[in-house]
């Protein structure tokens, strides 16, 4: 019998209850709060860790540039989940969240536990934002 393919919301349950990662509970959290940013904002697995993409209408560009992407998790060493911006160069970052000056425009802020994750909600609200604001659409 044909294994039914999983949405891709299914696809990040999955992953999350299925990771053996120390900090699991922090990365449903941040999963959490993410989405309720904006309804704009929508999941999926993309290189093989939890993403984050504007849902919404978008002038052409070409799918290498990642203009769609907003955040991918990256799960470092135990104790570490880096959540990695693409296109973060494009965001304002008066609040000096945003670690890192790659020549590609990426921008990552590192979050070490859920306290850390409190503390980082403000600031990472705001770059999510500002960073929706920026969008070609």
């Amino acid at each position: 019998m044909a294994k039914t393919k999983l949405s891709p919301e299914e696809q990040v349950t999955e992953f999350i209850t299925t990771s053996t990662h120390p900090l699991k509970d922090v990365i449903q959290a941040l999963r959490e709060f993410i989405l309720e940013i904006s309804t704009e904002i929508s999941e999926h697995i993309k290189w093989n860790s939890p993403a984050f993409y504007y849902n919404g209408e978008m002038a052409d560009f070409d799918p290498k540039e990642y203009k769609r992407d907003i955040a991918v998790l990256h799960l470092r060493k135990p104790g570490e989940i880096l959540l990695v911006f693409p296109t973060g160069a494009i965001v304002k970052n008066d609040l000096g969240i945003l670690e890192g000056k790659y020549a590609d425009g990426r921008r990552m802020v590192t979050i070490k536990s859920m306290e850390d994750l409190n503390h980082k909600k403000d600031p990472l609200r705001t770059v999510i934002t500002d960073w929706l604001d920026k969008i070609e659409k």
